[in-house]
C-alpha cells in the first residue's frame, strides 16, 4: 500500500506541474495562447499593424515559453471594449484609449517603448506646401481631417493645437472630416478634399514611405506638445504572477542573449531601444489634462459636425 501511495503522489505531482511539486520559482503555468489585440494604427487592416509587432511577440514567446495570438481590432473603441469584455489578455493602445480602459478597471500598464532616450512622440497639423497657409489661425473658415475620436495624436492633440491658436473647431472650421486612420486623413489632404490634416509625425513618415505620398508636397504647420508613447497593457484579470512574468521579460528583452535588436519593435514598426515597465503613470495623467477640455459633449458635437459616427 505504501508503494501504491508513493506512486500515486508522484503521478499527481507530475500532472499538476512545477507549482505543485514545490518549484514555483519557475513562474506561473499558462498553456493557453495569450490573446493580443492591437489598435489599428494605420488603415485598420491586419497586415501592417500586425507585422509591426510580430517580431516583438515572437521574441517574448522565445524568452517566456508563452504563446501569443496577435490580432488587430477594427477600431480604437473595439480594442477598449474587447479588453474590458475579457476578449484580450494584452492590448496595444493609444495613450487616450489606454486611460479609458484603465479607468474602466480592465487594463494595467505593461510597458511603454523608449527610443533615443525618449518615451514620447508628437502630433502635427499638416497642410500642402502650396497652400499658402502659414499659421494655425489661418485655418479659420477652412476644412480639416482628423482621425478617430479615441486617438491622441490624430484627434485630441491636433484639437489642442487649434485651441491654443484660438480656433474653435465647431464654429470656426467650415467643415470637419473624421477618418479611420492617420493615413486616410493625409490622403484626403493630398487629394485636395481638405485644407489640413491631423496625424502623428510617426504616421506621417510611414505614409510617405509606404503610402506612396510625396513628402515634398506637405508642410508641418504646427507640432503638438510631447505625447507619451502608445502603451502596451495587460488585462487586470490575468493572475499577478503572470503579469509579473510578462513585465520582467519585456523589461529585459533588449539585453536578453539571443534576442536580436531588430525584434524590439514599437509604434509604426520602428525599432525601439527598450520597453520601460516602471513608467510613471502620472505622466500619462498629466498628458490627459492637456486635452481634458475635450469632454463627451464636445466630442459628440464634433462627430455630428463631421456627419459621421465613430464606432
Amino acid at each position: 500500500m505504501k508503494r501504491w501511495g508513493l506512486c500515486l503522489s508522484i503521478l499527481v505531482a507530475c500532472a499538476l506541474g512545477p507549482a505543485a511539486s514545490g518549484r514555483a520559482e519557475t513562474g506561473p503555468v499558462w498553456t493557453a495562447p495569450l490573446r493580443v489585440l492591437l489598435i489599428p494604427a494605420d488603415g485598420g487592416t491586419e497586415d501592417g499593424t500586425k507585422a509591426d509587432f510580430k517580431p516583438l511577440f515572437d521574441a517574448l514567446s522565445r524568452v517566456t515559453g508563452l504563446e501569443f495570438e496577435v490580432r488587430v481590432g477594427q477600431s480604437y473603441s473595439a480594442v477598449i471594449d474587447g479588453m474590458c469584455a475579457g476578449q484580450a489578455d494584452i492590448a496595444w493602445f493609444g495613450p487616450v484609449s489606454y486611460l479609458e480602459a484603465r479607468d474602466r478597471g480592465c487594463a494595467e500598464l505593461l510597458g511603454i517603448e523608449e527610443r533615443g532616450g525618449s518615451t514620447s512622440y508628437y502630433a502635427g497639423l499638416f497642410v500642402l506646401a502650396s497652400s499658402g497657409i502659414k499659421a494655425v489661425d489661418q485655418l479659420s473658415g477652412r476644412t480639416l481631417a482628423l482621425g478617430s475620436s479615441h486617438s491622441a495624436s490624430s484627434f485630441a492633440y491636433p484639437l489642442a493645437v487649434l485651441r491654443d491658436a484660438g480656433i474653435d473647431p465647431l464654429t470656426d472650421l467650415r467643415a470637419l472630416r473624421l477618418s479611420e486612420s492617420h493615413t486616410q486623413s493625409l490622403m484626403a489632404l493630398s487629394s485636395g478634399q481638405v485644407d489640413a490634416a491631423g496625424a502623428s509625425l510617426t504616421s506621417f513618415e510611414r505614409a510617405m514611405n509606404q503610402g506612396g505620398l510625396d513628402a515634398s508636397r506637405f508642410r508641418i504647420l504646427a507640432r503638438s506638445d510631447p505625447i507619451p508613447n502608445p502603451p502596451l497593457a495587460v488585462s487586470s484579470k490575468l493572475p499577478d504572477a503572470l503579469q509579473d512574468k510578462l513585465r520582467a521579460a519585456l523589461a529585459k528583452l533588449h539585453e536578453t542573449p539571443g534576442v536580436k535588436t531588430d525584434a524590439i519593435r514599437g509604434y509604426g514598426g520602428k525599432r525601439v531601444d527598450r520597453y520601460v515597465t516602471d513608467f510613471d503613470e502620472a505622466d500619462l495623467d498629466k498628458a490627459a489634462e492637456r486635452i481634458a477640455f475635450i469632454d463627451d459633449d464636445l466630442k459628440a458635437a464634433l462627430i455630428r459636425k463631421a456627419g459621421a459616427v465613430q464606432d
